[in-house]
Formats: C-alpha cells, sequence, structure tokens
C-alpha cells in the first residue's frame, strides 16, 4: 500500500546506483541532483512541466493541467501514478497523484488533488500559479486492463481514488471492440463534493456504463436535480448495500478500489463477506 510502491522507489535507487557507478559520478546518487528540464518523464529523475491552468472543482480539490511540449504525451499505462516533489521550510516532500486526462491525451495531462487544511504538500500547492515549473518523475503502478478480459469491472472509489478509476473507464468507451460493462461507485460527502460531474454525466450515457453515488453527509434526497436521484444513495457504503450493488452487476464483477487506506479495508471486508475472491479485486 506505500505510495511509492517500495518496489518501484527500490528498483528506481537500483537504477541510479548503477548508472552512477557506469559513469564513475557519485553526485547521480543524490535523487535531488538527479531533475531534468527536459519535456520526458522518467521514474529515475524529476522532470519540470509548466502548469498551464487551474480549476476548482469543490471547496477543497482542484484540477490542475500541465503542458507537454507539441502534441507529445506521458505515455501511461492504465492506471500508473506519478510521484511530485515539493518543498517547504526546507523539507522535502513528495507524493503520489494519478493523472485523470486519458492515456492518450496530447500537449498537457491533467491532475485531480484534494488540498488538506494542515497538510504539507497542501501548503505547496496552494503557493503554485499558472506558468509555475512543477517537478515530476514516474510512472510507476498501474492495473494490466485488457479488453474484454473481464465481463464487468465494479470501481469503488472514495473521493479522488476517482483518479485511477477515470483513465480505465475512458479507455473502455473509446474502444468499440471493448463490450466490458462498468460500474462506478462514487463515494462523497454531498453532493456538492461529486467531481467533475459533466464527464462522469457524460460517461454514464454508455450502453455499458453505470454510475452509482453515495453520500454519507446528505439525508435526502429531495433537494438534489432529479437525474441524480435514482442511481445515489445517502449515507455510507455499507456491506449490505455493496452486496445490493454486486447483486444488481449485469456478470461476475472484477472489481477495483481506490480511496483511504480505512475505506480500502473495509471495502476489502465487504467485498469478502459478499462472497468475492481475493483474486476478484484489485486495490490501488
Amino acid at each position: 500500500g506505500c505510495r511509492p510502491c517500495v518496489h518501484d522507489s527500490y528498483a528506481a535507487a537500483l537504477a541510479r546506483w548503477r548508472r552512477a557507478r557506469a559513469a564513475g559520478n557519485a553526485e547521480l546518487l543524490d535523487d535531488r541532483r538527479a531533475q531534468s528540464n527536459n519535456s520526458e518523464l522518467n521514474p529515475d529523475s524529476f522532470t519540470a512541466f509548466s502548469l498551464s491552468s487551474v480549476e476548482q472543482l469543490t471547496e477543497d480539490t482542484y484540477q490542475y493541467r500541465f503542458e507537454l511540449p507539441g502534441n507529445s504525451s506521458l505515455r501511461l499505462s492504465l492506471g500508473q501514478h506519478i510521484v511530485l516533489r515539493g518543498e517547504v521550510n526546507g523539507l522535502e516532500i513528495q507524493r503520489a497523484y494519478t493523472p485523470i486526462s486519458p492515456g492518450n491525451a496530447e500537449g498537457y495531462f491533467d491532475v485531480l488533488i484534494k488540498c488538506y487544511e494542515a497538510g504539507l504538500m497542501s501548503q505547496y500547492i496552494k503557493t503554485w500559479k499558472q506558468g509555475d515549473m512543477v517537478f515530476w518523475r514516474g510512472p510507476f503502478g498501474g492495473f494490466p486492463y485488457q479488453p474484454n478480459k473481464y465481463g464487468e469491472l465494479l470501481m469503488v472509489a472514495s473521493g479522488t481514488g476517482l483518479a485511477p478509476m477515470l483513465p480505465i473507464l475512458q479507455s473502455i468507451t473509446e474502444n468499440e471492440e471493448d463490450e466490458t460493462f462498468v460500474t462506478l461507485v462514487g463515494c462523497f460527502r454531498s453532493f456538492g463534493n461529486i467531481y467533475l460531474k459533466p464527464l462522469l454525466q457524460e460517461l454514464a450515457r454508455y450502453w455499458n456504463v453505470r454510475i452509482f453515488y453515495v453520500l454519507s453527509q446528505e439525508s435526502s434526497l429531495e433537494n438534489l436535480p432529479w437525474s441524480y436521484q435514482e442511481n445515489t444513495y445517502t449515507g455510507r457504503l455499507n456491506e449490505d448495500l455493496m452486496r445490493t450493488i454486486i447483486n444488481s452487476c449485469r456478470r461476475k464483477p472484477f472489481v477495483l478500489v481506490c480511496g483511504s487506506s480505512a475505506f480500502n479495508e473495509d471495502m476489502s471486508r465487504y467485498l469478502k463477506s459478499a462472497g468475492l475472491e481475493e483474486n476478484s479485486c484489485f486495490i490501488f
């Protein structure tokens, strides 16, 4: 569950050591020195990308767009994340984020970030201005998705855990040969906290996609737009509701889960109680 994965970090450190040994240059071992201003994303060194726009989605969550030169692409595999480097009061910090832009997006990539009041990385992110150069490295991780490998994908996401689900879902809807059913369950505090509503509504129009919302701090559906009332639940995603959703799936689902560690543990327990085997679930 470490982000970035300790195995990825070890592999990156080992690659730096081998390059430093071959070059006879110990400075190449310093991760902070291993920064680049070229346009290629690299798992071993940080590359600077220009921040082109900021869009506030909710009271504490933002969509940041970064420029890529020409029509280049990050060329990420589905569900892969990248690591952001920041510095606050002389302290270096790193955090992993999953781009939400399609894997074939050209000339840019988008990242969904929730800023916390007391978060160290959030303090750094809040200083960003359009045109700032921000350092990223990667990619790491990912979900080895193959078209039509699963009858149905059940995606269960809490808050910004939506991020790794979107590229996978978009890859399915953009591929006319992929007939995988998708059920996405997004868990948010309230209707106002749902991210990217226009995009989610557009995706829900596809014949093989269903999207449900679970709103923990909403007590009634009456104040929601009518188009959301039928596919929204109030309260928390509990064991009974999870079982109901699984039973409504059109085919036996393979489950993707992304959220906080506590959320992931709860979902794993609910899935096991519903009779799904461990090899039928992937946790980001």
